[in-house]
């Protein structure tokens, strides 16, 4: 239904449906086909369909968080505000509605896959089991040589550290048995040499 003056309607290019009569249209032929396959004695094989598959890419939420966008009557489905779906032909609104959209029967039925998930065998639960913990394992041996490196380094770094403070301790010694030798010449001149000397002259 149409609201608005008549201007309004004018430029408003916008088919519009009425959507209960439509509904019943559908009804209506659904019904039709199902009472013709009932009297010819024929009914549709059942489809077929995929069990439910996990996803093999990573779902866009972020891409246009913060841009803007002109939309125009022309502008195409797929590039209007929201999040568009080109399985289903749709746009959502907000990401938390395009997550269920991508995650309900309607999507995955157009994807050709049905809600029933695959039952698991023991043998692939345990292929599963042993895959986790190879990649466990990976994670901390990364974990095992980073932190080995950080020991290597610090223990350069205390080494370094070390030779440092010995080769100032070496020169310290140097400048005190110097100093040492100077006191003795001094002593030696001024006729104290033999002033504490334990050593007798033969």
């Amino acid at each position: 239904v149409v609201t608005g003056s008549g201007s309004g309607r004018k430029n408003d290019f916008r088919r519009k449906w009425d959507k209960d009569e439509y509904e019943n249209l559908a009804q209506k032929r659904l019904a039709e086909e199902r009472e013709r396959e009932r009297r010819d004695g024929k009914t549709a094989p059942p489809v077929k369909r995929d069990l439910l598959r996990h996803r093999d890419y990573k779902v866009d939420l972020e891409s246009k968080l913060g841009k803007t966008i002109v939309i125009t009557k022309t502008t195409p489905q797929a590039e209007m505000g929201g999040y568009y779906c080109n399985v289903c032909d749709c746009v959502v609104k907000d990401s938390i509605n395009f997550l269920d959209h991508i995650n309900g029967k309607k999507h995955q039925r157009n994807l050709g896959m049905s809600m029933r998930v695959e039952r698991s065998s023991l043998d692939q639960v345990k292929k599963r089991f042993e895959v986790n913990k190879k990649k466990l394992e990976e994670k901390q041996k990364e974990y095992d040589f980073e932190e080995r490196m950080k020991e290597l380094r610090e223990e350069e770094e205390k080494a370094k550290a070390y030779k440092k403070e010995k080769q100032k301790e070496r020169k310290r010694r140097a400048e005190e048995d110097v100093d040492f030798e100077e006191d003795d010449e001094m002593a030696a001149v001024m006729g104290f040499s033999g002033f504490g000397s334990s050593k007798k002259s033969h």
